[in-house]
């Protein structure tokens, strides 16, 4: 079933920081549930309601997210109409250097496509969603764009988007990375709007000289336009921190939080590297509470954590509450817990590593520990 509507992904936020994590990457290509990218979920949100025309804004960072993504056709996206297109930073005609700005390049999308309706996404969250519902409601409603909104209590500091709504449940009001909100009601990085409105925002930008697109720069509008607020009720991560992704990723191991993220009538689909399964050597190896992807080997004891592909443990380790990454190499006798381990590291011999509950240790990427 194909929908009017036409995919744009926000790869990256100039707001979020992941420490080590997000910077060899951006932010949509940051690892998650032991085999997955982030930018995963809203590919797979957009594909399963039937849109076939997803653009990706890649500013900086963006080999691995090209890598992970290719053609796209581990989303059914490579097509030789419609298809995955990604948007990268825009050449100045003048002077032929790149401009870290995005205006220009999406526009240029956005008039390619001749569908009526754009679903914005931003990669600073995590769900599994259909926009079917969503893109009528914002039709019936008559509104100039609609965002999907949480209670997730009062969140203060950035980045945050709260607002209070009228007696419509349109946005009259909104607090940007407010430090005392008085309202629960949270925006995320997920938006309705018509092409043509969204074509003449982009101009204006241009004309006044901002080239900084964003999904806050979009409802800033609010007191001139009817944004309605759309709220979402099922299971949702925000990855704005390291502290949020670690405790994310632990939510994981529940059976019933996975469940919720993972519906068989919405799978989640992602670039497949085809490895042996995971093996636990049945002398020395453990396993209690793991998420782990094919191509691991187990010698140690391993507990509350995720594996990604690849990862190694070796004899005598102890590996809890921790996420490591691809190809992953963990020494013998090695202690971890609380810690994040990018991909390609190594842990060597007798190394001891230990973080607290919201303040993982995170080794970088290529790292010899």
């Amino acid at each position: 079933m194909l929908i009017d509507a036409m995919g744009l992904i926000l790869a990256d936020n100039r707001r979020i920081h992941l420490g080590a994590l997000n910077v060899p990457r951006a932010l949509a290509a940051v690892p998650f549930a032991g085999r997955f990218r982030i930018i995963d979920f809203a590919l797979s949100n957009m594909v399963n309601c039937g849109i076939k025309r997803i653009g990706v804004v890649a500013l900086t960072r963006y080999k691995s997210l090209m890598d992970h993504m290719g053609t796209g056709g581990w989303w059914d996206l490579d097509r030789m109409r419609q298809g995955l297109y990604l948007i990268p930073p825009y050449i100045n005609p003048v002077t032929r250097a790149p401009d870290r700005t995005d205006a220009q390049g999406v526009i240029n999308y956005v008039e390619s496509g001749d569908q009526t309706h754009v679903i914005i996404s931003s990669s600073d969250y995590v769900a599994n969603m259909g926009h079917l519902s969503l893109l009528d409601r914002h039709i019936v409603s008559g509104a100039d764009m609609s965002v999907v909104y949480t209670r997730d209590g009062q969140i203060s500091g950035p980045p945050s988007m709260t607002f209070e709504l009228d007696g419509d449940g349109f946005i009259k009001d909104l607090m940007v990375d407010y430090p005392n909100p008085t309202s629960e009601l949270n925006a995320f990085g997920l938006i309705v709007i018509s092409r043509t409105l969204l074509l003449q925002i982009l101009e204006e930008m241009m004309a006044r000289g901002i080239a900084d697109f964003s999904i806050v720069g979009l409802l800033q509008h609010y007191d001139r336009m009817k944004i309605l607020a759309i709220e979402h009720t099922g299971s949702l991560f925000r990855i704005h921190s390291v502290a949020s992704y670690f405790d994310a990723s632990m939510q994981l191991l529940d059976d019933d939080v996975r469940q919720k993220l993972f519906l068989p009538d919405r799978p989640i689909y992602t670039k497949v590297k085809n490895r042996a399964p995971c093996i636990v050597s049945s002398d020395s190896g453990a396993v209690k509470n793991v998420l782990s992807s094919d191509g691991c080997v187990i010698m140690g004891h391993v507990e509350n954590s995720i594996l990604f592909r690849g990862c190694v443990i070796g004899h005598g380790a102890k590996v809890t509450n921790s996420v490591l990454f691809q190809d992953v190499q963990v020494s013998d006798g090695v202690t971890l817990d609380h810690v994040i381990i990018d991909k390609n590291s190594v842990i060597k011999m007798g190394g001891k590593l230990v973080g607290q509950p919201g303040f993982p240790i995170v080794i970088a990427k290529n790292s010899i520990v």
